[in-house]
């Protein structure tokens, strides 16, 4: 397998990624023949996987303007993947040139291309960190030169809870982060589920059973189960709802009916 140029020396390219795969979905060129393949067998099971990330993209884009609208211009994204059109920093900064953008993964394919695209912005910064260690995200120099937590944050945890599996005890690294958080942060989620798929619980657990088969599973939690992530937090209006359905900006009834798959909001710290 030939090792494309822009791969970074160390990486096994015969292993799929998640970040990488998500990549393909969204249409983007940094991903390998694995990844691809990887992504082909979920799709046979759900075919609405690139509609799901695309509405989840759509989702954190509106939820990052509000951010800034609010007042808040500090964001941290862990599990931000490999850049595409439209990251947080480009809609934060272009609603707020002041915005402060720390992104966060553990994937060394996503940091080394957040670097490159990241080169000469001096308001935005790459972690390799992983969020079941949220005191090291922290204490890493790009998240302390560039965020003030004695201010409010936006934390941006969109489609990465449900890659930690309960053992993992994903409510307490979320605990831990948002007590480092000073009152008015916000904190930005999506989160898979089986409610909303328009399939049957089976089919979609097909393309879960893909995920769980390359190591890296898809933990789809209920609607109650997630809102568990937002303890701590105030709701932020409409709640707890499908992706087009938060503050939507175009007529929902437009949306393809995967889009509504899983669910995203928004909780404000008191």
């Amino acid at each position: 397998m030939e090792r494309p140029a822009w791969a970074p020396p160390g990486i096994d390219i015969s292993v799929p990624s998640v970040s990488r795969i998500y990549d393909y979905y969204l249409g983007g060129s940094h991903n390998f023949e694995v990844d691809r393949e990887a992504a082909r067998k979920a799709m046979q099971f759900l075919p609405g996987l690139p509609k799901i990330m695309q509405a989840n993209r759509a989702f954190m884009r509106r939820a990052v303007r509000y951010a800034v609208s609010e007042g808040v211009n500090q964001f941290l994204d862990i599990g931000s993947g490999i850049p595409t059109f439209g990251n947080a920093h480009e809609v934060a900064q272009k609603a707020d040139p002041e915005a402060r953008v720390v992104y966060v993964d553990h994937d060394p394919v996503a940091v080394a291309h957040s670097q490159a695209v990241l080169e000469g912005n001096d308001g935005a910064g790459i972690v390799q960190a992983d969020l079941r260690k949220p005191a090291d995200i922290l204490a890493d120099r790009e998240t302390t030169r560039l965020l003030d937590l004695e201010r409010p944050v936006a934390l941006l945890l969109v489609a990465v809870l449900h890659f930690l599996e309960d053992s993992d005890d994903p409510q307490r690294s979320v605990a831990e982060l948002r007590d480092a958080l000073a009152p008015g942060s916000l904190v930005i989620v999506t989160h898979a589920s089986y409610e909303g798929i328009p399939l049957s619980k089976e089919q979609a657990g097909g393309a879960v059973g893909v995920y769980k088969d390359i190591r890296n599973p898809l933990v789809m939690r209920s609607r109650e189960e997630i809102a568990r992530f937002f303890d701590g937090f105030e709701m932020v209006e409409p709640g707890l709802v499908s992706m087009p359905d938060w503050r939507p900006e175009t007529p929902v009834a437009q949306e393809d009916p995967y889009a509504f798959s899983g669910f995203a909001g928004v909780g404000r710290k008191a």
